[in-house]
């Protein structure tokens, strides 16, 4: 936009956040701020108040109309139709209570059960979106039998996403954020490899190294605070968990299953086609076969979502040739559990629309909410604060547009540019300060895609979700930004880490002391 139109850029996010509280109706909410961001900016560009009022719906229409064409997001709510799909197959043939069986036998307690459920996100790491709705589905069964609640697992769920994702080499990040940050590069005098830079970056992400380190530390500590204590204690002393997302299809599917022939064996084996077959997808349409280029060349160029619907075709088809044709699953049954599960992933589908839309509203080409932010920052920045600084703004943009990559966009060359004045010495430093910012902001914000289908994945309530994960993202962030003053300071990428670290543990060891102190007194 040619003129942002200040600080009233920030009153649809604010809004939509309490609104969320509020109400606990993240539709509703993210509506309302849709349309409020869309009055402003029309009445802003419109000749009068009437003019602008009446172009609103109409606006709001062809928004909505334009981030639905949109091919990569097209492609998004197709893989997410197919998945939904295809795990109700699986759950309809009876494979989700054979694993969940299998599971149980050789995972012992709720601690093995929540790490078995970080590693398989680790594992995972070749898209954010793939791995929070694959991993919550190959794990529910057995989160359930240990009364993990839904929300925890969402929690994990989301912290092995876009944290494991954006520390990876070879995953759907790394172009992206090579391509948003080289051209600043060069044109600011830095003159290195895309990988390169990305690499030594990665190892300023604090964020995204203690969302990971965390979750394994709830595991092993039982370090639940906020809901989420409260949501974990009640399933454990009533039986029931209260943050399930209750989904007819759901019930529908699982009393097709009763009896099925499906094993474990084939659960597992449908998923690793999977994704071995997505990942041969992406080299493919990266050209990595046809000899012009590296396999990390050919994932840097691929069309990551394309991949991931090819990927759902064919294993989609290989699960009808294993459960049909043995006489697992009738013709009648695939198709209608088939159609079951698209409809259970309905309810994300449209919350991932009308967030794409409130997220271009508020963009660039709207009213500039992570222009004006950005440009707050300007001027005044110390060459010790930067990292910290940049991290907290970073965040700030990704948290109210729920768009990590959009978040990207606008800080990446933002930040190279304020280093590049300041202290170009610094630049590894500033760039992980900037990525851990946006991956903070997305991993906790309402409206983010990838929060959507943590809670969708998961089969948990969205509000839930968000509200349970918040204190623990907030513990990570407080541990990044000690982490970032330190390295500021010293220059120092091994002392910040091991900054925040010690940060992150006295917290969760505190925390633990209190809880065990109480339990003593308790029992006294």
């Amino acid at each position: 936009m040619e003129q942002s139109i200040g600080l009233l850029s920030l009153l649809p996010p604010l809004l939509v956040v309490a609104l969320a509280i509020k109400s606990k109706n993240v539709l509703i909410s993210l509506f309302t701020g849709t349309l409020t961001g869309l009055v402003l900016l029309c009445v802003y560009r419109a000749q009068s108040v009437t003019e602008g009022l009446l172009a609103v719906l109409p606006g709001c229409v062809d928004m909505m109309t334009g981030v639905i064409a949109d091919r990569d997001n097209i492609h998004l709510l197709m893989f997410i139709a197919l998945l939904g799909g295809l795990i109700a197959v699986l759950t309809a043939a009876g494979c989700a209570g054979a694993f969940s069986d299998f599971g149980v036998k050789r995972i012992k307690n709720r601690v093995q059960a929540q790490l078995a459920t970080l590693l398989l996100g680790c594992i995972i790491f070749i898209d954010d979106y793939f791995n929070a709705i694959t991993v919550g589905n190959v794990m529910v069964p057995i989160t359930d039998k240990f009364k993990i609640s839904r929300a925890k697992l969402a929690y994990i769920i989301d912290s092995t996403s876009a944290p494991v994702t954006i520390l990876m080499p070879v995953s759907s990040w790394v172009a992206t954020v090579i391509s948003m940050t080289m051209p600043a590069m060069l044109a600011n005098g830095f003159n290195e490899g895309g990988m390169s830079v990305f690499l030594h970056a990665c190892v300023y992400n604090y964020y995204a190294w203690f969302a990971v380190i965390l979750v394994a530390l709830v595991a092993v500590k039982k370090f639940d605070i906020g809901p989420m204590a409260k949501f974990e204690q009640e399933y454990m002393d009533t039986g029931r968990d209260k943050t399930v997302f209750v989904d007819i299809n759901e019930s529908v599917v699982e009393e097709m299953g009763d009896g099925r022939k499906g094993t474990a064996g084939d659960l597992v084996l449908l998923m690793s086609l999977l994704v071995v077959l997505s990942i041969v997808f992406m080299i493919g349409n990266g050209g990595g076969f046809s000899g012009g280029c590296s396999v990390i060349e050919a994932f840097m160029n691929s069309d990551t979502m394309l991949a991931l619907v090819y990927g759902a075709l064919c294993t989609l088809f290989a699960s009808f040739v294993i459960f049909v044709l043995p006489g697992k699953l009738s013709v009648k049954q695939f198709d209608a559990a088939f159609l079951q599960g698209v409809k259970s992933m309905v309810s994300a589908m449209c919350i991932l629309i009308i967030s794409w839309t409130f997220s271009n509203v508020l963009g660039e080409d709207g009213i500039g909410t992570g222009e004006f932010v950005a440009a707050s920052v300007n001027g005044w920045l110390p060459a010790w604060l930067m990292p910290a600084a940049l991290f907290v703004v970073s965040g700030v943009i990704s948290f109210t547009t729920g768009a990590s990559w959009g978040a990207m966009a606008i800080m990446l060359p933002t930040s190279v540019s304020v280093c590049a004045a300041i202290d170009p010495g610094m630049i590894y430093n500033v760039l992980g300060a900037t990525l851990a910012g946006t991956v903070f902001g997305d991993h906790c914000s309402p409206v983010s895609d990838t929060t959507v289908l943590s809670s969708a994945g998961a089969g948990c309530k969205h509000l839930d979700h968000v509200m349970s994960q918040m204190p623990y993202a907030a513990v990570a962030a407080a541990a990044s930004i000690c982490g970032f003053l330190v390295s500021g300071i010293s220059s120092n990428a091994a002392g910040g880490f091991i900054t925040g670290l010690l940060v992150m543990l006295l917290l969760v060891y505190r925390r633990d002391c209190y809880r065990k102190r109480a339990e003593h007194l308790f029992r006294d």
